[in-house]
């Protein structure tokens, strides 16, 4: 028996849904590239790859406060400054993404899934408008019934509202999808929203093991989903 047949008893599920940075795709290189043009737009030093890594995962407007303050906690920043490089990040970020890879397993993880004719969906905290072109420039475009990026709804995750709209969307009950992440947002919304969560080893949890988050299952590939249940 596979993993994905033991998370729901022998049986497969109706819908898969899929967070997007550090779960499919390593965006980090490009995300990086627009931090520091905005910094340096505001004459402040780069943050570096190693720290926007550990700031993604809470939409972009609390990237680029965490970016303005150097660190995760960023209560302190002005919230006049904090639109500004806002708006700066959105343009530089829209300029470029051809350093974003897609990780090893997921391609044959979703034609798998595909072949089995169960929904797939995208719920991001990115800005929807980057979604849709970026999955069809890695080659990924095609597999995504529903997209829900950070500003599709008024909630983002770990609120989890943009789970239960694709379910409802899809028709499917709670019981019958899968989530799958890399950190501790995605672990809380699927909770939130009573479904099964598996999260990757690999993605970006803030430098914390995703495994303290307590999902169902912890995976280093997408393609453990798919193997014998251990």
């Amino acid at each position: 028996m596979k993993l994905i047949h033991q998370l729901f008893q022998g049986a497969l599920p109706q819908l898969v849904m899929f967070d997007l940075d550090g779960t499919l795709i390593d965006s980090v290189p490009d995300i990086t590239t627009a931090v520091d043009k905005t910094l340096a737009d505001l004459g402040r030093a780069p943050a570096g790859v190693e720290n926007v890594r550990q700031w993604i995962g809470n939409g972009s407007p609390v990237l680029v406060r965490r970016a303005l303050a150097g660190s995760l906690e960023h209560a302190q920043v002005d919230s006049a400054q904090a639109e500004q490089a806002l708006q700066l990040f959105l343009d530089h970020y829209a300029e470029d993404h051809s350093q974003t890879q897609v990780y090893s397993g997921v391609l044959e993880t979703l034609n798998w899934l595909r072949e089995k004719n169960i929904e797939l969906a995208i719920v991001t905290n990115k800005p929807e408008r980057f979604v849709a072109p970026l999955l069809d420039q890695l080659g990924l475009g095609g597999y995504f019934r529903w997209i829900m990026g950070g500003d599709t709804l008024p909630q983002q995750k770990p609120h989890p509202a943009a789970l239960l709209h694709v379910m409802q969307l899809a028709r499917v009950a709670p019981e019958q999808a899968l989530f799958v992440g890399d950190s501790r947002n995605d672990v809380l919304a699927a909770k939130a929203a009573g479904v099964a969560c598996v999260a990757l080893t690999y993605g970006y949890n803030h430098g914390r093991p995703i495994a303290e988050e307590n999902p169902n299952y912890v995976l280093n590939q997408l393609t453990e989903l798919l193997q014998p249940a251990g």
